[in-house]
C-alpha cells in the first residue's frame, strides 16, 4: 500500500452492528485507523484523542473509522466505557487488517509475536490513499491527522 493506491474495499461491521462499507465514504475524507487491542492503555489514548478531535475532523470533511480484530460485542464495551463517537469497526477474519498491511510481527517485553499493528491511513474523496502513517504514538495522534488533514486540503 502507498501513497495514491485505490484503498481497499472492506464491509465490517461496527459497534451497534451496522455494515460499513469504505464506498459508504465516496465523496468524504476518511480516517481510518488500525489498533490492537480494545480498552488497552495506547489504543485507548488514540481512540479518546479521536473522540476530542472528531469535531475538528469532520468539519474538515472526513468521517473516522476504528478498526480492530476485536468483535463487535468488545467494541460495544468499549466505545461505551469511553463515549466512543465514530464507529469501531470488528475484524476478528482480519480481511481489511491485512488488506491494509496492518498485520506483523510484533515485539512485547522481548517476546516476538503477530498482531495488528497501529497504522493510519488517510483515503481521499476519491477513495485514494493521501497520507500512511506506519509507526503510530498513540498520544497526540489524532491532532497530527487533523493537521495532515489541513495541510493536504490547502486550508
Amino acid at each position: 500500500m502507498e501513497v495514491g493506491d485505490l484503498a481497499p474495499e472492506f464491509a465490517l461491521p461496527d459497534q451497534e452492528g451496522k455494515v460499513h462499507r469504505l464506498s459508504d465514504y465516496r465523496g468524504r475524507w476518511v480516517v481510518l485507523y488500525f489498533y490492537p487491542k480494545d480498552d488497552t492503555p495506547g489504543c485507548t489514548t488514540e481512540a479518546c484523542g479521536f473522540r476530542d478531535e472528531k469535531g475538528r475532523l469532520e468539519s474538515l470533511g472526513a468521517v473516522v473509522l476504528g478498526v480492530s480484530a476485536d468483535d463487535v460485542e468488545s467494541h460495544k464495551r468499549f466505545a461505551e466505557k469511553y463515549r466512543l463517537n465514530f464507529p469501531l469497526l470488528a475484524d476478528p477474519g482480519r480481511e481489511a487488517i491485512l488488506a491494509y498491511g496492518a498485520w506483523g510481527k510484533k515485539n512485547l517485553y522481548g517476546k516476538a509475536y503477530e498482531g495488528v499493528l497501529r497504522q493510519t491511513f488517510l483515503i481521499d474523496p476519491e477513495g485514494r490513499i493521501a497520507k500512511i502513517w506506519r509507526k503510530v504514538s498513540p498520544e497526540g495522534h489524532a491532532e497530527e491527522v487533523a493537521e495532515a488533514l489541513l495541510a493536504l486540503k490547502g486550508a
